[in-house]
């Protein structure tokens, strides 16, 4: 039981997670008490999240109880990025032979458990999404999840029906699910690459695209051209790991991906954070000077820099100075009507305003057009058509 009957957490459940964490009681009762700590809501309420990032444990890690102790499955490592290739490649993984360079797809971050003998799929917060685990038990193959139990798969939900990043750039008819990690519960120790791929080749999953191992002196010039090649058909980037897993891996992207990431940004201005959008525009100044651009390519650089900004901004800004409300058009694809009806409270419980058709059917599952409608912007493009400051 996690409380009292006067709503007060139970102590011997505050001691047995304090032990279990290696805090300190009067710390676990500060991160209930400032929601730090958190339970989940509905059937999920028995599991908890961390809302904030603590000591080594990373946002969005969850835990519960299990065998009279508690099983941990930790959050996305945070991946720092390389604003250049050449040097931030020789410094950071200095001491290897080679680098293991796999595709940065983009989609919506998710990981996949076994918990209680349930197949669920939790998201970057923590979060029990219904939507991303009824996919996750139609698309994968949950004989994995027997043989292996103690692991956890991190990937990349892609696809047009996907409700929170819908890109049509893969190929990809509904949805899948790009493992680009596994990991194991309560260490969050990860698998080395070549296992992990072998592995997932095994059991038929889906994975990132692997541009092999490549000799740590030539990485910076090969994946450079790596990126040329992704951004012609706007594909976000790559990823940078240590073959072991035992360094942190380093993130890199195109300047297509970060033009799309602005167009998106700056259609709904009011929602995205400025930091958002100027880091997206100071690695498109870091690139096109470490890659010696001459004046033709850093005036077509600046073109598509500034229309990715300015066009989708007019857009909005005619759309609500006609009478429109602003939104984004998405869609799931279900097996079970209810998982859409899930999925709107869900949506509800997050603040999301959205408006969900009614279920069509396509084959033996249903197609649900939702609109999200993006208050922030609607309200405040509206308000300085009426005479507000900035």
């Amino acid at each position: 039981m996690k409380k009292e009957e006067n709503g007060e957490l139970d102590p011997d459940f505050i001691s047995r997670l304090a032990s279990f964490l290696g805090f300190e009681e009067e710390r676990v009762q500060h991160l209930f008490e400032k929601k730090y700590l958190a339970w989940n809501w509905g059937k999920h309420e028995h599991m908890l999240r961390f809302d904030k990032e603590i000591s080594h444990i990373e946002h969005g890690t969850v835990l519960y109880e299990k065998g009279g102790s508690f099983e941990i499955i930790m959050g996305f490592p945070k991946i720092r990025r390389a604003m250049v290739l050449d040097p931030t490649l020789k410094k950071h993984f200095n001491g290897l032979s080679k680098l293991a360079v796999e595709e940065k797809m983009n989609g919506y971050n998710v990981r996949v458990a076994q918990v209680d003998g349930e197949i669920l799929a939790i998201t970057r917060s923590g979060y029990i999404c219904p939507y991303t685990t009824e996919r996750a038990n139609v698309k994968l193959n949950l004989e994995f999840f027997e043989a292996f139990p103690e692991l956890v798969l991190y990937g990349e939900m892609v696809g047009p029906d996907n409700p929170y990043v819908p890109k049509a750039i893969y190929d990809i008819e509904s949805v899948e699910f790009y493992i680009f990690d596994i990991r194991e519960k309560n260490t969050g120790k990860p698998l080395p690459t070549a296992k992990r791929r072998e592995l997932m080749e095994k059991y038929g999953f889906f994975q990132v695209r692997s541009f092999g191992e490549i000799p740590l002196e030539t990485a910076p010039e090969k994946i450079a051209n790596i990126i040329r090649e992704l951004g012609k058909t706007e594909h976000e980037g790559v990823v940078v790991k240590d073959p072991e897993m035992v360094l942190p891996s380093l993130k890199y992207t195109s300047s297509q991906s970060n033009c799309s990431d602005l167009r998106h940004a700056f259609k709904f201005y009011n929602e995205a954070g400025r930091d958002y959008m100027l880091s997206r525009i100071v690695r498109e100044g870091f690139q096109t000077v470490e890659w010696g651009e001459d004046e033709t390519e850093f005036k077509k650089r600046c073109i598509q820099l500034g229309e990715s900004i300015l066009a989708p901004l007019r857009e909005s800004i005619r759309s609500v100075k006609d009478g429109e409300r602003l939104h984004e058009d998405v869609r799931i694809r279900v097996r079970d009507p209810k998982t859409a009806t899930e999925f709107e409270n869900y949506l509800k419980r997050l603040g999301v305003d959205a408006i969900f058709e009614a279920p069509q059917p396509v084959g033996n599952e249903y197609l649900v057009n939702i609109k999200k409608v993006n208050k922030s912007t609607n309200d405040k493009t509206q308000a300085i058509w009426e005479g507000e400051v900035w």
